[in-house]
């Protein structure tokens, strides 16, 4: 098995706002808690100094219903910045494996919602588990991973071997329709290289060709429906921007699937590229 353990305590990050959304988090964290022995530590961000107080106020009352209602006892921190570079920072500081966060689907001033999750995603060195609502069920049992031509999609297989270690899932590879001979090179050694790696690895799995007939995003979403996925796995693009987030981005479509599947977003790694691992490791 290429994915290894660490022994350091490591912790769940919970972006916390009070919402009914952060606390769907709250309940898929404590689901994760369970198989990994993590810790969770819900994370609030102010403006101002002067607004610590109070907030650590409302934070510990917050976490006290918590784990009266999820038996859980959350840790919990309040930081002043902005949520763009903080999460990502406190993720660092707090050694956070994931971070989970609740958001919002498209529809109106959501759309918004949906591109600022995205940003806050992009800053992060940790993956992110991205969710609509409550858990569906305790685990992660069927995970949809859609592989494209990129060469960073490679990059998202290390994190098969996580899940699969805990939950001993089955993925779903799901192929992008190309026409373009010298993308269906491409597509095909990305999907070479990830099922050599999950078969080395004993890891579960069956393949399926989107069919082509609208953009992949779209077609990922609806065979997640199609196989009951409790997860959807991606990876972000590198040069992405913010005016792309807003116009609709793949990674924003699944991101804020009309389906609620939650989704797992892995960011490239800096200055290495998914070509330089091999198939029996990270």
């Amino acid at each position: 098995m290429a994915f290894s353990m660490n022994t350091r305590k490591r912790t769940i990050l919970v972006p916390w706002d009070f919402s009914e959304k952060a606390e769907f988090a709250v309940a898929h964290a404590r689901n994760v808690a369970q198989v990994t022995g993590n810790t969770i530590t819900l994370l609030h961000i102010v403006k101002e100094e002067s607004e610590i107080q109070d907030a650590s106020v409302r934070l510990h009352l917050s976490a006290g219903e918590l784990e009266q209602k999820y038996h859980v006892k959350p840790e919990f921190k309040v930081l002043k910045g902005n949520i763009f570079k903080t999460i990502g920072e406190a993720a660092t500081d707090l050694n956070a494996e994931i971070i989970i966060m609740g958001t919002h689907g498209i529809k109106g001033m959501q759309k918004f919602l949906g591109s600022w999750a995205l940003k806050v995603i992009v800053k992060a060195k940790v993956p992110f588990i991205v969710v609509q609502a409550p858990p569906s069920s305790d685990a992660y049992k069927n995970v949809v991973f859609p592989i494209n031509y990129r060469k960073e999609s490679k990059e998202k297989i290390r994190w098969s071997s996580f899940l699969s270690y805990y939950y001993h899932c089955k993925f779903h590879l799901f192929l992008q329709h190309v026409s373009d001979r010298g993308l269906k090179t491409m597509l095909h050694n990305n999907v070479t290289f990830t099922r050599k790696y999950l078969d080395n690895n004993n890891i579960e799995y069956e393949v399926a060709e989107a069919p082509g007939k609208d953009d992949f995003a779209t077609e990922t979403i609806e065979y997640a429906r199609q196989v009951n996925a409790d997860m959807i796995l991606i990876i972000t693009s590198r040069s992405i921007i913010f005016t792309g987030f807003v116009l609709g981005a793949d990674e924003q479509k699944i991101l804020a699937n009309s389906a609620r599947i939650p989704v797992m977003c892995v960011n490239p790694r800096p200055g290495k590229l998914a070509g330089g691992f091999s198939a029996t490791g990270c």
